[in-house]
């Protein structure tokens, strides 16, 4: 992940950010990175659903364990 330095935010910006993570229990920092996702077309919240929903239907699955086969590949 890329990290970014954001310089001369308003103070007032700040506060409105501050409140806005606490309503919605986080810190500052996940607060901007939300809001940075939603600007940016990406929505963590959705994103994070369907990524459970993909869980939910392998759960309960049994994969079988491909050590075997990826040694086998080495040693081609």
């Amino acid at each position: 992940m890329a990290q970014m330095l954001v310089r001369n935010v308003e103070a007032e910006v700040v506060d409105r950010l501050k409140r806005r993570a606490n309503r919605n229990g986080r810190s500052l920092e996940a607060e901007v990175r939300n809001v940075l996702s939603h600007a940016a077309g990406i929505d963590y919240d959705d994103s994070l659903g369907e990524l459970r929903h993909i869980q939910e239907a392998f759960e309960g699955r049994a994969f079988s364990d491909s050590t075997e086969q990826l040694r086998e590949d080495r040693e081609r």
